[in-house]
């Protein structure tokens, strides 16, 4: 499978319809980004664009114990802090996350878990420097159709730049098959570069 050539979804999902949902839709070099809100948007346009991955910005399996799993322990180990999936402020995201993963798998599409900020870290990007993190993006070959992102855009192109490099075999998961495991970028990787 040739990673440049195929379609990508990264969202960074919302805990509640209400508020803004992040989408990227990768297509060879081209970005386009938006905000989506409701769980029939996002799954009705991720079925239109027929991605081989899409990856999204929040927790997809639930603890088999406690609040946390194994995939977040290893995380904080690795230098990539998440919040549990079952913490007070986080339960409404990872039920609605699990929801849509299901419904979206069920279609035949392949989901992943990732965490954008976690990928910028290991691509030694800035975590919130939205400005920058747009730049850097540009940088490494992509064409992003609007000038200026917004934070949940942002974090949906990582999402979509996360299931590219995982395309590359150059991420690695955290976590295991029962409870869920985190897909993030190696750290010696070099330079990201997208070619034709």
């Amino acid at each position: 499978m040739e990673a440049k050539k195929e379609v990508i979804i990264g969202i960074d999902l919302a805990a509640m319809e209400k508020n803004p949902t992040g989408w990227a839709c990768w297509r060879n070099k081209r970005v386009s980004t938006c905000h989506l809100h409701r769980d029939e948007e996002i799954t009705s346009l991720a079925l239109y664009h027929k991605p081989c991955l899409v990856a999204v910005d929040a927790p997809l399996t639930m603890p088999k114990r406690g609040i946390t799993r194994r995939a977040d322990r290893e995380m904080a180990k690795h230098g990539y802090p998440v919040l549990p999936p079952l913490m007070s402020s986080m339960k409404l995201l990872t039920r609605r996350a699990i929801s849509l993963a299901h419904v979206l798998r069920v279609s035949g599409l392949s989901v992943i878990e990732v965490h954008t900020t976690s990928t910028r870290k290991a691509l030694g990007m800035p975590a919130k420097d939205w400005e920058k993190v747009q730049l850097l993006l540009e940088q490494i070959g992509l064409e992003v159709e609007k000038p200026e992102l917004t934070p949940h855009e942002a974090d949906a192109l990582t999402a979509a730049l996360t299931a590219y490099l995982k395309l590359l075999g150059k991420t690695m998961e955290i976590g295991d098959k029962e409870e869920g495991c985190i897909v993030v970028p190696k750290r010696n990787i070099g330079r990201v570069a997208v070619n034709e």
